[in-house]
């Protein structure tokens, strides 16, 4: 589904348009291009270097990929990123995202991914916001068709659990619903 990932770890990348300049690893399989050498792949890695912006990442997106909005796996882990960028909430097709191993402090960083539909798989591991209480909590309720949260599946148990605990934690919301005009 994803085909050959796209792979620019270990490059030492600072900014996002360095990928311009330089080839991607080269990988088991290489990789399949189209007509006008752009790359034909639904994953990339950009896990291991320092960034800490993604500025830039749709406009190179659009120079390498054929079909840069499809992306459906991405992995920025073991970066410097504190924030989580307003450009991930423009890749509609992301399924899987890789932050872990980075700076990010703030649950509320979190509720920008909501807008993904399809978001499964997300590892924020390694990351200051994991010590937050009800860090699972949060992220099951923000993120509603997530399946797996740092490598440990979403368990029917904790959807309700957390089903509960926003009811709780908003109580004017829950009554709003229950009424009856």
């Amino acid at each position: 589904m994803f085909g050959s990932p796209v792979d620019f770890s270990f490059r030492e990348l600072n900014t996002v348009s360095d990928m311009l300049s330089d080839e991607p690893n080269p990988g088991t399989r290489p990789l399949k291009r189209d007509s006008e050498q752009k790359i034909l792949s639904a994953t990339l890695r950009l896990n291991n270097n320092f960034l800490s912006d993604l500025t830039g990442l749709m406009d190179t997106l659009s120079t390498l990929y054929a079909e840069p909005t499809r992306l459906a796996w991405l992995d920025i882990s073991f970066n410097e990123f504190q924030h989580i960028h307003p450009v991930l909430t423009q890749l509609k097709e992301l399924r899987l995202l890789y932050l872990h191993g980075n700076r990010i402090c703030k649950l509320s960083e979190v509720d920008k991914l909501a807008v993904l539909p399809f978001l499964h798989t997300i590892t924020l591991h390694g990351n200051p916001i994991v010590t937050e209480r009800d860090y699972r909590a949060h992220l099951i309720g923000t993120l509603p068709h997530v399946k797996m949260i740092d490598f440990s599946a979403v368990t029917k148990q904790e959807r309700e659990l957390t089903s509960v605990w926003q009811r709780s934690r908003n109580p004017h919301k829950s009554m709003s619903h229950s009424k009856v005009d």
